[in-house]
């Protein structure tokens, strides 16, 4: 039977699989119930006679959270600011900022400015800086992490270009890591802008999967150590972690940085949900094995997903030399590039026989893949035995795809 006549067969073959977002499934959130359960009203007062169902704390967040987030972003509790569930709220919170009151002096929006950017990337990164008005420079994401020689070149060269904005750990969608030589160069790279920044949604820091687990690299500490404290913004949440849309947002910078940012986000709140805080630190403290027992368990569930997908894609495509893949040990997403510029072609042909996969190009500004080349497979919602389905739906369609 040709692939034309296999796949025939397929789409008279009833089916609805969800490859498309890296959404946790309900095993995942399930992990989750005890922390409906974490505080009362007596939890309210606190030791220092604080009490959080009033105003007041301030915008950096409750003690015991910034101490808890520091840990996990290994920096120190006074250069941790924690909010509510999004950390890309925050993230634009701080653009918005640098837009109109600059980071250390001018306001960003005079200058037109531009942002780089790694593709493949993160499609909510850029549609946020593009809804700011920024240009995106793209730069390649490699196996170290952003494309070192190519940045070093943009930022020397151009002060309109005010920053960088990546994936650092387990990188949405190729799962690749900064290394932390390259962490270091980028700390200490001379930059046309002075307020040059590096904007580290952190995300996936601790989504560990598969050992040897990456080492997630110090970017706080490696531009303190180059004399460059106010360079970087470190942001994460607990999106993946405990409830998503529903958890903690967070970021760490200099203290000179969150004591500037803090003024300007304090016109506008009085202050995060503390309950909330307090709520969620309490369960990652008590679960077993607190943070890392909790990541484990996720990883019991998600890991056998990513193995299921990197057993079809090697029995039905390795050494067709149609298409390659990167093969993550942490994180939420496979990278998959196929050889012709066909990825349109394969998600369409998927979406037709009941696999919906992320739109082709949406790895991309604009969601215009210069190679039309790039799928994002999202492996983590579906049970296991969905995930093979789907997967051998996908290696059908570009083998399909490539005939023509």
């Amino acid at each position: 039977m040709n692939n034309s006549e296999r796949y025939k067969k397929v789409l008279g073959q009833s089916r609805n699989l969800n490859m498309q977002r890296g959404l946790p499934s309900k095993a995942n959130l399930d992990l989750i119930t005890p922390i409906f359960h974490q505080i009362n009203a007596e939890d309210a007062l606190l030791d220092d006679g604080t009490d959080l169902r009033n105003y007041g704390g301030g915008v950096f967040g409750l003690p015991e959270a910034r101490a808890f987030f520091a840990e996990v972003l290994e920096v120190e509790s006074q250069e941790v600011l924690v909010g509510n569930n999004a950390s890309l709220e925050l993230q634009g919170h701080v653009l918005t900022w640098a837009l109109l009151k600059g980071i250390k002096d001018k306001p960003w929006f005079e200058q037109k400015p531009k942002m780089i950017v790694t593709v493949p990337g993160y499609d909510r990164h850029f549609h946020l800086l593009q809804t700011l008005g920024f240009e995106l420079m793209t730069v390649p994401m490699t196996s170290e992490g952003p494309d070192i020689d190519q940045v070093e070149h943009l930022a020397a060269t151009d002060s309109s270009i005010k920053g960088l904005y990546f994936v650092p750990t387990y990188s949405n969608p190729t799962g690749d890591t900064l290394s932390e030589t390259n962490a270091l160069k980028l700390a200490k790279m001379p930059t046309a802008a002075s307020d040059f920044s590096i904007f580290a949604d952190d995300a996936y820091r601790v989504h560990h999967l598969f050992k040897p687990y990456a080492k997630p690299a110090n970017l706080i500490k490696a531009c303190q150590e180059a004399g460059n404290p106010d360079r970087v913004f470190v942001y994460g949440s607990t999106s993946k972690i405990t409830l998503a849309g529903s958890g903690l947002g967070y970021m760490a910078s200099s203290e000179a940085n969150l004591k500037r940012f803090g003024a300007f986000l304090g016109a506008q709140t009085i202050g995060p949900n503390k309950l909330e805080q307090l709520r969620h630190v309490r369960f990652l403290k008590t679960y077993s094995g607190g943070l890392a027992g909790l990541m484990q368990d996720h990883a019991n569930i998600i890991a056998p997903k990513f193995e299921a997908a990197q057993q079809v894609l090697e029995a039905e495509l390795a050494g067709t030399g149609l298409a390659t893949w990167s093969k993550p040990k942490g994180g939420y997403f496979i990278s998959l590039n196929t050889t012709k510029p066909i990825a349109d072609i394969v998600v369409q042909l998927a979406k037709d026989a009941g696999v919906s996969l992320t739109p082709a190009g949406a790895t991309y500004p604009d969601g215009k893949d210069p190679h039309n080349s790039n799928i994002r497979l999202a492996p983590t919602f579906p049970p296991v035995a969905e995930v093979r389905q789907a997967m051998e739906v996908v290696a059908l369609c570009i083998k399909l795809a490539s005939e023509s």
